[in-house]
């Protein structure tokens, strides 16, 4: 069984300056059986980073209009169903379970802030300004304060599929972004600047071995790696191959308009 003492122990192995604030992605059950489950995860985290934040994405405010622009990675007119069943976005909506317990766990928390934005939300603790600077023009706007920051991405127990800071730097490399929208009180929102596809980001890992620091705890590795070491490194090799990052899917749609942009399917 994993204790509170075993992951803060753990933590503080990562060598991370304390006053750097962390984006976590968390899967619990790599951990084995952690006692006080992703509550005691959370507070292990806080006692050895003050500024934590985590990506509470809400997916099921998202619609699917009839018509829209082109070249947009979407099926217009294909969701009818999936629409009637949308919900309105509001501070308190649970953060989809793709994000994992944790994140849910710390939007609950009361020291907790949240964005926004009805689809890309993040929530923090001690880290309301990198939290707040979202919008819906940018709403990749707290990973870049993050890198403004010297901030880090911790990976407990998962990989770079799911470290969304890779987004920004695909942002920072000109790659394209997509439109969506979100149902909200005041209406359908349009949400420019969706990121694309992440399933074919663990090619990174190689790359960024040199600013990663591991720890094994118990079954899981728990990783963390310098974003702004991280961002330079996305931004270098979309500048050598545009398609770096890319999924092999055949069928992905975001990936294939990428290609698209860049000539090649």
């Amino acid at each position: 069984m994993v204790t509170f003492r075993d992951l803060v122990r753990a933590f503080r192995q990562l060598d991370i300056n304390s006053s750097q604030p962390v984006i976590v992605h968390a899967s619990l059950s790599s951990l084995g059986e952690v006692i006080g489950g992703a509550r005691t995860l959370l507070g292990a985290l806080l006692s050895v980073f003050p500024s934590v934040v985590m990506p509470t994405f809400t997916y099921k405010t998202m619609i699917t209009p009839e018509v829209g622009p082109p070249d947009n990675a979407i099926n217009y007119g294909s969701a009818k169903d999936a629409n009637r069943m949308a919900e309105f976005f509001q501070p308190q909506m649970p953060a989809d379970r793709l994000m994992g317990i944790l994140a849910e766990t710390l939007r609950q928390n009361n020291q907790a802030v949240r964005s926004s934005h009805p689809i890309l939300s993040f929530a923090g603790i001690g880290a309301e300004d990198i939290v707040q600077s979202q919008s819906i023009e940018n709403p990749l706007a707290p990973i870049q304060a993050l890198v403004e920051t010297n901030g880090w991405a911790i990976l407990i127990g998962v990989d770079h599929t799911v470290n969304t800071s890779i987004h920004w730097g695909e942002r920072m490399s000109g790659r394209m972004a997509f439109t969506r929208w979100a149902l909200t009180r005041r209406g359908i929102v349009e949400c420019p600047g969706f990121p694309g596809c992440s399933n074919g980001f663990q090619a990174i890992a190689p790359h960024v071995e040199k600013a990663t620091h591991r720890v094994q705890l118990v079954t899981a590795e728990i990783k963390a790696v310098f974003l702004p070491a991280l961002i330079e490194t996305v931004q270098g090799l979309i500048a050598e191959d545009p398609t770096a990052l890319l999924c092999d899917r055949q069928d992905c749609d975001r990936c294939g308009e990428v290609r698209a942009t860049v000539g090649e399917r």
